[in-house]
């Protein structure tokens, strides 16, 4: 009877330890939650044969979440996605707006979406913009790619975290075909530069 009870104690001090084991490990994760601001912004950097062109989206109309979890050594997650409506797609030039908007499908796919995957590090909150990467999912007109981000990251004195990313895509990526004018005489060539500019407040 006293061989059986040490058994289980042993059993339980191990399931126990165990169990703190673990509780340690996650407690080493840095979790930070950062919410969208109204005030972040979207823009695309083109060209044609003849010019070139900035489409912009001036805000964000949702407040949107972005949580970062990760330890130095574990790999580093970026989750949460941020949703912005092609329909707010604004190029300055009101038949180049139109022409954007007709191109990228608005009616059938009204919202393209970048979902947020990982960093390359934990980020480090100073005033002076830190330079690294990250993995996203862009979806547009209802085709997903995935891509490497160049990220600048840095936070103001106000405590507001400044994330700004910079990306080559081709229209061809999402199966789409560049829009051209005069029947074909102005050509938009087949890459863009996509620049994102989140301010996020952290919880």
């Amino acid at each position: 009877m006293q061989f059986k009870n040490s058994l289980s104690g042993i059993l339980l001090l191990l399931t126990i330890s165990g169990f703190t084991l673990k509780t340690n490990e996650g407690m080493n994760a840095v979790i930070k939650r950062w919410v969208v601001s109204q005030t972040s912004n979207l823009s695309v950097n083109g060209s044609t044969n003849v010019n070139k062109f900035t489409c912009v989206i001036p805000a964000c109309p949702l407040q949107d979440t972005l949580t970062v979890t990760g330890s130095a050594e574990q790999a580093v997650v970026l989750s949460g996605r941020i949703k912005l409506p092609v329909s707010s797609f604004d190029c300055h030039i009101s038949p180049m707006t139109r022409q954007l908007r007709e191109t990228l499908k608005e009616k059938q796919f009204p919202v393209l979406y970048i979902r947020f995957l990982s960093l390359s590090q934990l980020p480090v909150m100073t005033a002076a913009p830190a330079e690294i990467t990250g993995l996203v999912d862009i979806e547009i007109a209802g085709i997903s790619k995935r891509f490497e981000v160049a990220y600048q990251l840095s936070q103001d004195a106000q405590q507001i975290v400044h994330l700004r990313g910079t990306r080559v895509v081709n229209f061809s990526d999402f199966n789409l075909i560049p829009p051209t004018k005069l029947g074909g005489m102005i050509k938009t060539r087949d890459a863009l530069s996509v620049d994102f500019q989140l301010n996020m407040k952290e919880l």
